[in-house]
């Protein structure tokens, strides 16, 4: 049995007896069944909140984000819905948005804003960081461009938050391969230093690529790397990480590392050694 589904479409289909709907499988939402004691994903979330709207909502907002391919998408925060229904169970948000023509698109049969609608929604919607976080996932999965999210801004000039959106598309950057790193990024910008370039290759003298680095600024020959935790409990990747760092030492570069503790608790350590660094390369503020 494919799942979601609609209770009463299978029952009504006869694709199971209701004594075993009743009891292999749970209502997520009113009438949307999915296996007992599965743990959904945002997508799947997502799909059993646009099969509660009876097929009539459009999937919008993070959800959308989730089935347009982009990660980091919480699986236990409520499904969007752009629909004219606001009487919504729990876990689900339902905003009553006016779409227009070509800003929604078909997903595996399912109605789902664009990539652009998508990123104008959740830019003017969430705080800066989260928005920021969002919207650089999207662009790592979808490769959406600030034109194209402008574009849908000038169609909806008195929508609410637009004001807020453009003050964070240009910090978008689809480079960012985690949350964590769009937090670097920012925190660095946000400190005077220059935007820096994410996902930059280092190669050797005979141009053999030595490592693709999370950030840095090429003209100074420095970089950012952020270690989640998997870098040091993955006993495999902390193998390829004591290589890979070997390698780079072997090069021009100067890499300053940081984790989720410095990032969080001692930022004030990250922005001295970035500091230092640029300035001991020849940059000045």
């Amino acid at each position: 049995m494919d799942w979601p589904f609609l209770g009463s479409e299978a029952l009504a289909a006869k694709a199971l007896p209701e004594r075993a709907m009743r009891t292999l499988y749970e209502p997520v939402y009113p009438g949307v069944y999915v296996p007992s004691g599965i743990e959904l994903t945002a997508s799947q979330r997502a799909r059993a909140a646009w099969l509660w709207s009876r097929r009539r909502a459009v999937i919008a907002g993070s959800s959308a984000a989730a089935l347009l391919g982009a990660k980091w998408v919480d699986p236990l925060a409520p499904a969007e819905l752009a629909y004219d229904n606001r009487r919504s169970p729990a876990l689900i948000r339902v905003h009553t948005d006016t779409l227009l023509e070509g800003e929604v698109t078909d997903v595996g049969g399912v109605a789902v804003t664009t990539a652009a609608r998508t990123a104008f929604d959740i830019g003017r919607r969430a705080p800066r960081l989260l928005a920021v976080q969002r919207l650089d996932a999207l662009a790592n999965a979808t490769d959406v461009k600030t034109m194209d999210v402008e574009a849908i801004a000038a169609q909806h000039p008195g929508a609410r938050g637009v004001r807020r959106l453009l003050g964070v598309l240009p910090l978008i950057d689809g480079g960012a391969e985690s949350p964590q790193e769009t937090r670097t990024r920012l925190a660095l910008i946000d400190a005077g230093f220059p935007a820096p370039r994410t996902q930059i290759p280092i190669l050797d003298p005979g141009g053999h690529l030595v490592a693709r680095i999370d950030m840095g600024w090429e003209e100074w020959l420095v970089g950012v790397e952020y270690d989640g935790a998997h870098h040091w409990t993955d006993p495999v990747q902390r193998t390829r990480d004591i290589d890979r760092f070997a390698a780079l030492a072997d090069c021009p570069w100067t890499i300053i590392r940081v984790g989720s503790d410095m990032l969080r608790y001692r930022r004030g350590t990250l922005l001295y050694r970035v500091g230092a660094a640029l300035c001991a390369a020849g940059w000045r503020p």
